[in-house]
């Protein structure tokens, strides 16, 4: 299944390429404060592949907090985070928010809430290794 999604002015684009088609994807709510303010609902899928656009660089900013670990793609024209990343040994892992899909039933998506407190970095970079997206690209515009 092929997903597409941007923040609202179209700045940040995505394709999240996900196979085989999911039956449901889900939709990690994350309790951390930033995320419960953003409205953060989080997927991944660590098989599938991201390719992330970004129309104008300088209307980007990215905002990395806590343990520095995630930096959160937040365009500067419309407020919308659609992509966050994390480098990982050289490596570069991806979530995107289920928020930001322009064309995924409602109905695929399953939602639960999550909560990282207390997770040591070495546990949280080792999780994301396992279960965010690894194929991630930063191409021209899509």
């Amino acid at each position: 299944m092929l997903i597409h999604g941007s923040c609202h002015c179209g700045n940040i684009s995505f394709e999240l390429d996900w196979a085989p088609d999911p039956a449901e994807i889900p939709a990690r709510a994350c309790s951390c404060d930033f995320c419960v303010k953003h409205g953060g609902v989080w997927t991944a899928h660590p098989s599938a592949s991201l390719r992330v656009a970004i129309r104008d660089r300088a209307r980007v900013s990215d905002y990395a907090f806590g343990s520095r670990t995630a930096r959160f793609h937040i365009c500067r024209e419309c407020g919308v985070v659609p992509v966050v990343t994390s480098e990982i040994d050289g490596g570069l892992y991806a979530v995107v928010s289920v928020n930001a899909f322009d064309d995924v039933d409602a109905s695929l998506l399953r939602p639960a809430p999550v909560s990282f407190e207390g997770e040591e970095t070495g546990a949280r970079l080792a999780r994301r290794q396992r279960n965010w997206v690894a194929d991630v690209r930063f191409v021209a515009a899509l």
